[in-house]
């Protein structure tokens, strides 16, 4: 069967990937001339990577971990030491860690906070502790009810401390979902504390070791078209053409240059583009339906990540930060983090910049501006004396609508794979999947797509998808 996808993201190419092994031939369409949707990465003229975001691997990502491991590159992993480190802005230019020892989970991350002495209290420790074990014991139902609640409404209801939230959850909020803990899903926060909580490598980061275009999505282009599929670039998705029954007549694939516009058609139609542009295309009849109607209730976030070169060394620590500044999100100097950016003389910091919606209009040269003005709190050795760092380039990449804003309420919006249109599915980070916004979402809710499309139109002597079970803890054990 040809399966036609709309965006050639992580979503649409795992999407891709999981019907060639149920024996279909998906053919990705992908507006733009880069792969990745959002995680997509660019080089400029002097050869140097700069990318969509800071991408981050975690441990409790396993339907990524098995796509790498199903594409032979796990080892383009390059894991880092199982901490999490934070900023203190009350002193300049120290770290606090909470280092997580190899012992099961959870005791392992509840020996972690233990074991922190710079950020919480002993009462505030304890408070969080009991604060957080009906998220442990009551499940998963329990964690999906608590979408009502903004974050730091659930930790009032719990008497946590509100340091707690100041000193570590304002960052970790930012990391996750780019919002503040009064703007995002209590949901969103307790499903990743229970990932991290509940695997014993849960919270344990990787960095890719190149640049997600490379080193992650041209492997899976590869699989995709050795096995008969297809990927196009400079395809833009112009309109979705009916049939009298409503059904996917084809996709309109706008000429660019002067051609003309083409009919493409398949036997099966997949959107894999983001919520906001997928509410754009909704052809006029679908928008009355109950099911796209949801959609409304979703928009992405703004995201800014920037890439700064300075030169010389700011730091020599290979793993990411959360940088606690009211600006900032988390950064890493990637010249220590990535194989590929490798510098052992020049520091490439990439950050970002969240929440980002009071950011997103202005100019590069303002948003570089007040970055190396929190950069100067974080770093005050290399910018204070008369030999301050300096800047050599940058480059600032916005993002006007990312992955979708996980504000309170929004579980209810997000829809399921299967629509209801007989030949038209959804594959995005944004649909019904038990992951938030992310890469590890997107992956699973390609997956997911995948597999309801070969479920409905299975292909005889086809090898069945991989199940959607968590790969071997080793796979994120190996620093």
């Amino acid at each position: 069967m040809r399966v036609a996808i709309a965006g050639a993201g992580l979503a649409g190419l795992s999407c891709a990937k999981y019907l060639t092994d149920a024996g279909h031939t998906p053919i990705v369409l992908e507006s733009r001339d880069v792969l990745g949707g959002l995680v997509a990465a660019w080089k400029d003229s002097d050869g140097d990577w700069y990318e969509t975001g800071l991408h981050a691997f975690f441990g409790a990502y396993p339907n990524m971990l098995q796509l790498l491991k199903e594409l032979g590159i796990e080892d383009r992993l390059q894991w880092k030491e199982h901490t999490l480190i934070f900023n203190q802005p009350d002193k300049p230019g120290t770290l606090s860690r909470f280092d997580v020892p190899d012992i099961p989970s959870p005791f392992n991350v509840i020996a972690s906070i233990l074991r922190n002495k710079d950020m919480l209290t002993w009462e505030q420790k304890i408070r969080f502790a009991v604060g957080l074990l009906p998220a442990v014991v009551r499940g998963q139902k329990y964690v999906e009810d608590m979408d009502r609640y903004s974050f730091l409404e659930w930790l009032k209801r719990q008497g946590v401390d509100e340091r707690v939230t100041s000193d570590v959850f304002i960052a970790a909020c930012k990391a996750l979902t780019f919002i503040n803990p009064d703007e995002v899903s209590a949901t969103i926060l307790l499903t990743a504390l229970n990932r991290f909580l509940q695997e014993r490598y849960g919270s344990k980061i990787a960095f890719l070791d190149g640049s997600p275009t490379e080193r992650l999505c041209s492997p899976i282009v590869d699989y995709i078209t050795e096995r008969g599929g297809q990927v196009r670039l400079n395809a833009p998705l112009k309109e979705i053409l009916l049939n009298a029954d409503g059904t996917v007549k084809a996709y309109l694939i706008r000429g660019l240059n002067g051609a003309e516009d083409e009919v493409f058609t398949a036997d099966v139609y997949v959107s894999a583009m983001s919520v906001d542009p997928m509410k754009v295309m909704l052809p006029k009849p679908w928008k009355q339906m109950e099911f796209f109607k949801k959609l409304e209730g979703l928009e992405g976030v703004p995201v800014i990540n920037l890439h700064l070169w300075f030169d010389r060394k700011l730091t020599e620590i290979d793993h990411l930060l959360f940088s606690r500044s009211p600006l900032l999100s988390v950064y890493a100097d990637m010249s220590n983090t990535c194989r590929e950016y490798a510098n052992p003389n020049r520091s490439m910091l990439e950050l970002v910049l969240a929440p980002a919606k009071d950011w997103i209009a202005k100019s590069d040269e303002e948003i570089v501006a007040a970055t190396i003005a929190e950069l100067e709190k974080l770093f005050p050795d290399h910018f204070g004396g008369d030999n301050p760092a300096t800047l050599l380039k940058s480059h600032v990449v916005k993002t006007p609508r990312s992955v979708y804003k996980a504000t309170p309420g929004r579980q209810q919006y997000r829809p399921a794979q299967v629509t209801p249109i007989a030949n038209f599915y959804l594959a995005g980070s944004y649909t019904m999947q038990r992951y938030l916004g992310s890469m590890e979402g997107a992956v699973l809710s390609g997956k997911l797509t995948a597999q309801a499309i070969s479920e409905a139109l299975p292909v005889a002597n086809s090898s069945n998808l991989q199940t959607l079970t968590r790969p071997p803890a080793t796979n994120a054990a190996t620093a």
